[in-house]
């Protein structure tokens, strides 16, 4: 009842499109500043993640696959990482301010969320999640009062056309 009321409902829409403005400023605040900063290095993190790991009541290590992943692919290729965390975190602002592929910004901004929640970072990341996830499950309304109106029907017909043409062809071929 409360997801149709989300997907379906022009309150809901409006409702929304603040929820993800408010969402996507936090993002594109976060990653300007560190696009503006210009030294943005995330070593420090990763080392902070890697040496004090998330653990359990029993003091076991939460998620070893994280840290292996930090320690071993994004400690590695922190160079990368220095890069591409800006950029996400602006671009999954820059969407959700826009309403421009909003659902996809939302996802990414939710891996996010979860990569900074799974390091043991808590911070902002519950609140972020629960908004993130209003918007996820919200769909194609999140968006509606934004670019996905026209943006979202455009690649439907793109790829609904280009499924007709495949299919045609092959129907030729045969």
């Amino acid at each position: 009842m409360v997801v149709d009321w989300l997907r379906q409902n022009k309150i809901a829409s409006g409702f929304l499109t603040v929820l993800r403005i408010y969402i996507g400023s936090v993002w594109i605040t976060a990653g300007w500043q560190k696009l503006l900063s210009g030294g943005f290095d995330a070593s420090g993190f990763l080392k902070g993640a890697i040496a004090n790991p998330v653990k359990g009541p029993d003091g076991a290590v939460v998620f070893g696959w994280y840290v292996d992943f930090l320690k071993h692919v994004a400690l590695t290729n922190v160079d990368v990482f220095n890069k591409v965390i800006p950029a996400g975190e602006f671009l999954v602002g820059l969407g959700l301010i826009l309403g421009c592929l909003t659902t996809a910004a939302m996802f990414f901004g939710l891996l996010m969320n979860f990569s900074y929640l799974i390091a043991g970072t808590i911070s902002s990341n519950p609140m972020d999640i629960l908004l993130g996830v209003i918007i996820l499950f919200a769909g194609f309304n999140a968006g509606k009062l934004g670019l996905d109106r026209w943006v979202i029907p455009f690649i439907r017909q793109i790829s609904f056309n280009r499924n007709k043409t495949l299919t045609i062809l092959k129907l030729e071929n045969d």
